[in-house]
């Protein structure tokens, strides 16, 4: 049996810093306290009635009534802000898109790298789509293979993660193109 939206509103009050709190005394848990402490992976966890439930998506529940059929993303990528305004519905390969840059990542930005051994240097650029990678060229300028970078994301209508897109979020802040919406 799934958590209600109403058995939701008996257990939890929630935070606007992003925690519900115990309206109930249960498993051990006081009234008043924190549901769902960080783990190691970086989620909280709450469990109910000796189910794990993910707190972000009690949250949701909470404020909308229902979970999501698709997934849950964090806007930011921090996986224990579980403030309702950083909760988005997404696919889970948006979700997938939101995520860091890989720990080899020199750049800032995800699927743009500095190619020494082949291009004399150059910046290149590339997408990777249902796992096939599309390489985007070599560039002379870093802000070049970020805009084509951001180029194909946008041609690939990867809507609901521009704003979050590290290529995005670069060409802004460097003023390369305007925010949506000027």
């Amino acid at each position: 049996m799934s958590l209600t939206y109403k058995k939701a509103r008996e257990l939890f009050n929630y935070r606007p810093d992003g925690n519900l709190i115990w309206k109930v005394s249960k498993g051990g848990k006081k009234i008043g306290s924190i549901a769902g402490p960080k783990t190691k992976v970086g989620y909280s966890f709450i469990k109910i009635d000796g189910k794990d439930y993910r707190a972000h998506r009690l949250i949701w529940l909470w404020h909308h009534g229902y979970t999501p059929e698709c997934g849950l993303d964090h806007i930011n990528r921090i996986k224990h802000d579980n403030r309702i305004e950083n909760l988005r519905e997404s696919s889970q390969q948006c979700n997938l898109r939101n995520t860091d840059n890989f720990r080899d990542n020199t750049s800032g930005v995800k699927g743009v790298y500095r190619c020494k051994r082949y291009s004399r240097g150059f910046w290149m650029a590339y997408v990777r789509v249902q796992g096939k990678l599309y390489n985007l060229g070599r560039h002379k300028a870093f802000s070049e293979a970020v805009l084509h970078r951001l180029a194909a994301e946008q041609c690939l209508g990867w809507a609901g993660c521009g704003s979050s897109s590290p290529a995005y979020m670069y060409a802004l802040e460097n003023g390369l193109v305007k925010a949506c919406g000027e």
